[in-house]
């Protein structure tokens, strides 16, 4: 127990009013040593109705009211102990807590006594002001004193305690003084329940309503609400519905509340059927749903893409004379913006206005955002037109959001006008870190690496560099463009900087150095990566053994994929594509085959890519069976060859000089609607040309080579068809 005496709690003066005594001059020369001053006992009883008279006014003058009590005790006439409690009460009452405090600490020093209300009310106080261990102290003062505390004394600690996030502290103290010192009622279990729900320790306040009936005290619709409100938030729905069924067991009536928070609950975790279910047995039952139940449905059902079936909640709301709030409106831009249909929810943004509803900054941004993923960069900036001229002032996200929707539009020069404006323009909100990373990104993406560095200049010069992004985004940009000079100049201003490279600052550096052919320098960063405590991804490691593959070096590759496993770094698909393809194109098929079944051994389903590259290596290699063989099987597994696939075969037949096999093939790939670009079709003509040596091709080549020029595709089978027209000797399409 924390014991507290009547001394002071905090002795420190409160209020400048102890300061200006000036404008109680003739208070002050009552107590002054002029020959009147022994009158000054005798009209005490005056200033203290009167400090009764300043905290009673409709216009109470607490701090005057404080400042003649200050001044009495420096006159060293000392005040009734009824004043002093009055004062500390109306104070209370008054949340002047601070006052009040200052009062119980000028009382308690020149020993007048606190009565049980002034303890009360400092309790209170304490917990206002954010102390909720010194209100604990309080309590044990009152037991000290001889007093009861109260259950109403206990619950306003407990409460003090929860919102403090000191449930811990909270269950201590109720388990100290609950029971036998302190009787405990429903608001002593409620409070405690909905502090451990908010501390999300769903298991001890479960176990807490088990004793309330031990305790003889009865759970309330309040304590079901509570828990089940905490369980649909960790997604523990199941047994939330299971509470409810409790409730309706002991007879308490299921409420709106209760309804909408399992509504919420299953709606949050996407089963929105359930939701649905139980909205509509809340009307069959009579309950009639508020704003919040409707808009809790309406934005479930707008999360899974059910926006007819939102829309249809949305009536019946308006039918039912329930007016939907902002929330409401919001969650329907927001599912519209998110189905891709922005400009459905600019007629709701502009009904919501009708209605009188003001859009918050969060819908306008949402429909700003909608809008520029949709390439709709000029409706965007009608919309901000339009919030401010409502008033409303566009924040960093807004203009954020505008920045990226340019950039993603390929409009990366109006991007960097309405950057500058930010910049400059004083009626512009300071752009952020994301600002300055989104045009970076931008600009990057249309290869506008001078103009990117320019920014990254005066993000550092403005002080906006609040983490590693930008600087992810500029070395693997200039990386990629091949300039490894600027990219490690970047690394180098990172060190500078104190930033942490993170994990994706490695990986973009290995990946850009494997796509630039230098491997021994991406294996340096590798190795440095690990050295760092970051573990390496298996991105890195697929583009590592991708690259060796490519460079020839299977050896070293085969000992990094070996590896993954004593890494605890699985390999995927990739992986094996990656060592599969390298294996067979250096020969080894026997070794690609094992590769292969270790793939199904360990549950991976080979990909289209998979087979693509089987079929690539057994033709080059000339296994024409084993080609066929996988290309039988591609089909089997329900994989569509692509005109890759069909390439590779294409030309094994024409290195083997299988005519029937050819044309046979392109039956195939004219029955299936494959698309040609410009390398298959090649392909196909040179067979063409092998299979009828008589086939004039040069008055058929021009014109597919013309579509295929203009990046224009043209059918398998509208090219055997143009072929067969002029040379129907050649019988390339079957009746």
């Amino acid at each position: 127990m924390v014991e507290m005496n009547t001394k002071p709690l905090l002795n420190r003066h409160l209020h400048p009013y102890l300061r200006s005594l000036g404008r109680h001059s003739a208070f002050i020369n009552l107590f002054s040593s002029t020959p009147h001053a022994t009158t000054a006992i005798d009209d005490l009883f005056e200033v203290e109705t009167r400090i009764r008279s300043l905290c009673e006014k409709s216009n109470s003058q607490f701090a005057d009211a404080v400042t003649l009590f200050s001044q009495l005790i420096d006159s060293n006439l000392i005040p009734s102990g009824s004043t002093c409690n009055f004062l500390v009460g109306a104070l209370t009452k008054s949340e002047k807590y601070n006052f009040a405090v200052s009062v119980y600490n000028r009382m308690t020093h020149v020993d007048i006594l606190p009565s049980f209300l002034t303890l009360s009310a400092l309790v209170e106080c304490f917990v206002h002001t954010h102390k909720p261990e010194l209100a604990i102290g309080v309590l044990g003062m009152m037991v000290k004193r001889g007093f009861r505390a109260s259950v109403y004394n206990l619950n306003v600690v407990l409460k003090g305690l929860c919102r403090n996030n000191k449930v811990s502290k909270a269950m201590d103290v109720f388990r100290e003084l609950g029971g036998d010192c302190m009787p405990l009622d429903v608001v002593s279990f409620n409070t405690l329940i909905n502090g451990l729900c908010k501390a999300k320790k769903l298991e001890e306040a479960m176990d807490l309503r088990a004793e309330m009936e031990a305790a003889n005290c009865s759970p309330n619709t309040v304590t079901y609400t509570t828990l089940m409100d905490g369980l649909c938030k960790d997604g523990r729905t199941d047994v939330a519905m299971g509470l409810l069924k409790e409730m309706r067991l002991n007879g308490l009536d299921v409420d709106a509340f209760a309804y909408e928070t399992l509504i919420s609950g299953f709606c949050h975790k996407g089963d929105v059927i359930r939701g649905k279910e139980l909205f509509d047995e809340m009307l069959r039952n009579g309950i009639s749903p508020d704003v919040v139940g409707y808009t809790c449905l309406i934005h479930g059902l707008c999360n899974t893409g059910q926006w007819k079936e939102a829309v249809a909640v949305f009536n019946t709301m308006i039918e039912g004379a329930v007016c939907p709030d902002v929330v409401t409106y919001t969650c329907l831009i927001d599912g519209l913006c998110k189905d891709g249909r922005a400009t459905k929810a600019v007629e709701i943004i502009n009904l919501m206005i009708e209605k009188d509803k003001e859009p918050s900054i969060i819908a306008y941004n949402i429909l700003i955002s909608g809008l520029c993923k949709e390439g709709l960069a000029i409706d965007a900036f009608r919309i901000l037109e339009m919030m401010m001229e409502k008033g409303k002032k566009p924040d960093v996200v807004t203009y954020n959001t505008l920045v990226k929707g340019l950039c993603e539009n390929g409009k990366a020069d109006e991007a960097m006008s309405l950057f500058d404006l930010m910049l400059k323009d004083k009626i512009y909100v300071e752009p952020d870190g994301r600002t300055f990373s989104v045009l970076i990104q931008g600009l990057c993406k249309e290869g506008c690496l001078d103009e990117a560095l320019e920014i990254h200049h005066k993000m550092v010069e403005n002080g906006a560099v609040s983490d590693i992004v930008p600087y992810n985004i500029l070395i693997g940009a200039w990386l990629k463009a091949g300039n490894v000079e600027k990219a490690m100049g970047i690394w180098k201003q990172v060190i500078q900087l104190g930033l942490v490279p993170n994990s994706f600052t490695y990986s973009v550096t290995i990946d850009g150095f494997c796509k630039l052919r230098m491997l021994n320098i991406a294996k340096g960063f590798l190795i440095h990566k690990r050295a760092s405590g970051l573990s390496p991804t298996l991105f890195d490691y697929n583009i590592l053994i991708a690259s060796l593959c490519k460079d020839g070096s299977l050896e070293q590759a085969r000992r990094l994929f070996d590896a993954l496993r004593k890494l605890n770094c699985e390999p995927d698909v990739i992986s094996f594509n990656s060592i599969i393809d390298g294996t067979i194109k250096a020969g080894d098929i026997q070794s690609a085959k094992e590769f292969l079944m270790d793939m199904r051994r360990m549950g991976l389903t080979p990909n289209a890519l998979t087979f693509s590259i089987l079929i690539n290596r057994f033709c080059k290699l000339g296994q024409l069976e084993d080609a066929t063989s996988v290309f039988e099987q591609m089909i089997a597994w329900g994989f569509t060859p692509d005109a890759y696939v069909y390439d590779s075969l294409l030309k094994g037949f024409y290195s083997r000089g299988e005519k029937k096999e050819i044309m046979n093939l392109l039956h195939k790939m004219a029955a299936e609607g494959v698309i040609l670009d410009s390398k298959i079709t090649s392909t196909i003509l040179t067979c063409i040309c092998y299979v009828s040596e008589d086939l004039n091709l040069m008055e058929h080549l021009p014109s597919f080579s013309q579509r295929a020029s203009n990046g224009l595709s043209i059918s398998c089978n509208e090219l055997l068809m143009k072929l067969h027209n002029s040379h129907p000797e050649l019988q390339l399409c079957t009746a």
